[in-house]
């Protein structure tokens, strides 16, 4: 076990997590994340997945202990209602109600609507090499996995309804029960409402009569069993549930669901045993700062990002600070990579003791195989360079970043990959915003003294580059700020960007100053 001490946050929570044993336990320590499968895998599971396995393996590095990371489908979870974005609505229409694990799958590939989902979620977590067990909520309804629970909760029902009905609308109280059976009938799950408890024999009577929303009900009256599958509990029993049945030490949550984990926590020690350290971030914004919840808006997806910058960059931007409320759209895909970029230059000259605290240690599996990038080109740089010669010609780009930095060739797979990226966000996010404006006459004259003064230093330092606009300003008794904007908006189209040296250096003199010719000529 390591007696360093590290600072970044998931070797904090690693930290929380270690008092709570005595000794090495004699199983895996267990994590665990909660997927939905009424939708598909989002940015929001992503994310839950990435920061708990940090978590785990800062714990894994602190400890030396084995460890598992359980991802939790609630498939025995009812249909609420028709997803818009589905095929076969009237279908889906006629199942609501029922667990999702018995609604049929709307694009006909699988047993069911979770099956399909659960395919989804699996095949996401592992296109992104998370290491993880998969667990169905029905397979462990079925199995028995959760009866010793199921009974435990049934016997201390008086307990239960203390803990919870003080939470609830008096309305919702009478017909509350943490048992929901699944109809014998009609197979719902939502329609059903307890009348009687039997903790003798482990049973429950129920009616069919409940119609919540469009949910139809059938009017059965049965007795059921609590095991095996023919009932689910409510959200925050169920979540009890999975951390008393399965050993539970650790799971997240969103800001949102604080409330419903102290009750889970409740409920737990209720039932005998302690609630999981975990850790409570805030939520995903889109753009205008509003909440982010199933889908990511904007169309930004995990798809859509790589197709656009390297994976590593939104989880380096996912890295940072989770109780800090984060906005998911596409102007933060720059700097995010940038970012990245500058994270990479930096972990290759930190002492190997102090790298298990930065985030590319995390990115690259502790550490494992982190790629040796050390250059001073980075996406903004490709993507003003691009906006300044165009998105056709790849061949062309690199050519000009290795005049602009002659050891690219060691980098060159990675800058490839960025420059292909940058090309793909230039055509979608740059290029159709555009703006290009005709300069006036004074603006002509003082672009032409611009190409004077350029063409007259013959020096190559990007610094005294830099320095030619701001004496040209100031002969024109122009503010830097104003000469700038509008140097951009002639050149580029744009109101921001780069650096007049790096901008010259990257294209070469002679190219700068034939672009300057035609700017001052129009």
């Amino acid at each position: 076990m390591t007696t360093l001490t590290y600072k970044s946050w998931p070797f904090k929570e690693a930290q929380k997590l270690r008092k709570r044993f005595q000794e090495s336990p004699n199983i895996p320590v267990r994590f665990e994340t909660g997927f939905g499968p009424s939708g598909m895998p989002h940015i929001g599971t992503f994310a839950e997945v990435a920061r708990t396995t940090w978590v785990r393996h800062a714990f894994e590095f602190l400890t030396q202990w084995p460890t598992q990371l359980i991802a939790f489908s609630d498939d025995m979870d009812g249909l609420r209602k028709v997803p818009l974005n589905m095929p076969q609505q009237e279908m889906l229409a006629e199942n609501l109600g029922k667990p999702l694990c018995q609604v049929p799958d709307p694009f006909g590939e699988c047993e069911s609507y979770s099956a399909y989902m659960n395919n989804k979620l699996k095949e996401f977590l592992d296109s992104y090499k998370f290491d993880y067990t998969f667990q169905s909520s029905y397979e462990a309804y079925t199995r028995g996995d959760l009866n010793d629970g199921l009974a435990i909760i049934l016997k201390k029902i008086e307990d239960v309804n203390a803990i919870i009905l003080p939470t609830m609308s008096e309305e919702k109280r009478a017909n509350w029960s943490p048992f929901f059976p699944i109809c014998e009938k009609c197979g719902r799950i939502y329609s059903t409402r307890v009348t009687a408890y039997n903790t003798e024999n482990n049973t429950i009577e129920y009616i069919c009569n409940r119609e919540e929303g469009i949910v139809k009900s059938c009017g059965h009256r049965g007795t059921t069993s609590i095991f095996n599958g023919k009932v689910k509990v409510g959200w925050k029993i169920d979540w009890a549930l999975r951390w008393y049945s399965y050993d539970i030490e650790y799971e997240m949550y969103g800001k949102d669901l604080i409330e419903s984990a102290k009750l889970s926590g409740k409920i737990v020690r209720l039932m005998g045993k302690k609630p999981p350290t975990g850790l409570s971030y805030e939520l995903f914004l889109d753009e205008e700062g509003r909440k982010i919840s199933k889908s990511v808006g904007k169309g930004l997806t995990i798809d859509s990002w790589i197709s656009y910058a390297p994976l590593e960059s939104l989880l380096y931007y996912i890295f940072q600070n989770p109780k800090q409320a984060k906005r998911l759209f596409w102007g933060i895909v720059p700097k995010s990579v940038d970012d990245y970029l500058t994270g990479l230059n930096n972990y290759e000259i930190l002492d190997s003791e102090k790298q298990p605290d930065s985030t590319i240690w995390y990115l690259f599996n502790k550490g494992v195989n982190v790629p040796y990038y050390r250059s001073s080109i980075n996406f903004s740089l490709i993507n003003n360079l691009i906006s300044a010669v165009g998105a056709d010609d790849i061949d062309l780009i690199l050519e000009y970043l290795k005049r602009y930095d002659s050891s690219m060739e060691k980098f060159a797979t990675i800058v490839e990959d960025l420059v292909n990226k940058a090309m793909n966000y230039y055509r979608d996010f740059i290029l159709p915003n555009k703006k290009y404006r005709t300069p006036n006459e004074k603006e002509r004259e003082m672009l032409k003294r611009l190409r004077y003064e350029l063409a007259k230093y013959e020096g190559n330092n990007e610094d005294e580059i830099q320095s030619i606009p701001f004496t040209v300003a100031r002969i024109f008794n122009e503010s830097p700020k104003n000469f700038f904007k509008m140097f951009y908006e002639v050149v580029f189209g744009q109101e921001r960007g780069p650096r007049f040296g790096t901008f010259v250096q990257l294209m070469g003199k002679d190219k700068a100053l034939s672009l300057l010719d035609t700017v001052s000529s129009i």
